[in-house]
């Protein structure tokens, strides 16, 4: 793949404006449950700590969020920017899910990214934490996908 297809704005050096849409998108990506299109937001050798696990390049990208959905079903996530520089971002999010028992989760979590010139990430630390919760404590009901542009985000569902 050539170097210009593998541009993903918006580019380093981030702003308040720029860092908030790529948290967007990243987001974005992450709702749409498809591990080849989120791994091609990462450079092709990205590492990642992930919880306790070590994944190094794309293809093991796949290989995890292939492993991720199958097990955490109805995935909803919403992220949020914490702080940023001219080449990291930080955020916080949650997403909600179910497992094949019909037992939901809120997992709640921060990460911490690296970007290169090109926009792709080449680090991404994440710490999550799991919480049961009964169906009627769900905040994320959008249809699968993309989270609607009105629908609240953290900050404004308490979270």
């Amino acid at each position: 793949m050539s170097t210009a297809a593998q541009v993903r704005p918006p580019l380093p050096p981030f702003t308040f404006e720029s860092a908030t849409e790529k948290v967007r998108l990243a987001e974005d990506g992450w709702n749409s449950r498809n591990p080849e299109r989120v791994a091609l937001a990462y450079t092709p050798d990205s590492q990642w700590r992930n919880r306790a696990e070590f994944v190094n390049g794309r293809e093991q990208i796949v290989e995890f969020l292939t492993r991720k959905w199958r097990k955490e079903l109805d995935y909803r996530l919403i992220k949020e920017l914490w702080a940023y520089s001219d080449t990291r971002i930080a955020v916080r999010y949650a997403y909600e899910w179910r497992d094949d028992s019909g037992n939901w989760f809120r997992s709640y979590g921060n990460e911490n990214w690296e970007f290169d010139e090109h926009g792709l990430m080449f680090q991404r630390y994440a710490c999550i934490n799991d919480m049961p919760i009964k169906e009627s404590e769900r905040k994320f009901h959008w249809p699968l996908g993309r989270r609607p542009d009105d629908h609240p985000g953290l900050s404004d569902l308490g979270l």
